[in-house]
């Protein structure tokens, strides 16, 4: 087999990997929106819950259900503060029940639960409530750079990996290009992104606990180690193959876990479980 067949398999291979781990991480993070669906008295409803809206906007809820006969509640209040829940009878548009949640500041979160009602009875939709984080509008020409630098970065990374197990001779060339993707794309553009969305440029160690930021300079600085130490000497290949699991496994962490929340009680923005 030639080495043009051989590395094409390794490029496939490792854009297999990270589209697994892409997706993985996009369904796990808590900006997912909640789908399903439930029998109420013999009648389907389904639904859709946001998790994330742009703040400045109030944040569209909806449900489909068919039965002219059905009706809904929204409830709202701000996340993490005991206040009385808002109630907000949701209006009929065709097959669906709409509602919405007031606009929030950057970073703020709103707590809401969706109640069907339906032959005098009440139903909740989703066991607890859900939770919404309102965030700047970010440019798509400052977002999609990000978003493909970040994802070019993660599969140079496994490429990188799969280079220095089989011993190839692009070590090297693959390590420092993976090094530059993750400068521009998380080290740069990142920062960019936060401030548009939250106000803030870095909000990571040692000015915050965001996990976001920790883990994008946690596998940079690997990956600069990596790069060094193969550098000075080509059979340290193990710092690679390090750097390059270091950062599969950042990328598998749910993006925006332990993200910027408004806190409500002193008006200011922080980062981590507060």
């Amino acid at each position: 087999m030639s080495y043009r067949i051989k590395s094409a398999i390794y490029w496939l291979l490792a854009l297999v990997i990270t589209l697994s781990a892409a997706m993985y991480q996009r369904m796990t993070g808590p900006s997912y929106p909640i789908r399903g669906k439930a029998k109420i008295n013999g009648i389907e409803v389904r639904y859709k819950f946001i998790t994330t809206a742009v703040t400045g906007e109030d944040a569209g809820i909806s449900i489909r259900a068919n039965d002219s006969e059905m009706g809904a509640r929204l409830l709202y209040q701000r996340y993490r503060m005991d206040t009385v829940w808002t109630i907000q009878e949701m209006g009929r548009d065709g097959d669906f029940l709409l509602g919405s949640i007031p606009g929030q500041p950057p970073a703020g979160k709103m707590a809401y639960r969706v109640l069907v009602i339906h032959d005098g009875r009440e139903t909740e939709l989703y066991k607890e409530p859900i939770v919404i984080r309102f965030k700047g509008s970010v440019p798509l020409y400052i977002l999609l750079p990000h978003i493909i630098l970040i994802f070019l970065a993660m599969l140079f990374s496994v490429r990188t990996g799969i280079e220095a197990l089989i011993w190839g001779k692009k070590v090297l060339r693959l390590t420092q290009l993976t090094v530059i993707l993750l400068l521009l794309g998380g080290m740069i553009m990142g920062p960019v992104v936060q401030k548009y969305s939250f106000g803030a440029f870095w909000t990571g160690w040692p000015f915050g606990d965001d996990l976001t930021d920790n883990k994008t300079l946690v596998a940079f600085i690997f990956w600069v180690i990596a790069w060094i130490m193969f550098k000075r000497n080509i059979n340290r290949r193990g710092w690679v193959i390090a750097a390059s699991l270091i950062l599969l496994a950042v990328y598998l962490i749910p993006h925006s876990l332990l993200g910027s929340e408004l806190d409500y009680s002193t008006g200011e923005v922080v980062t981590g479980n507060h």
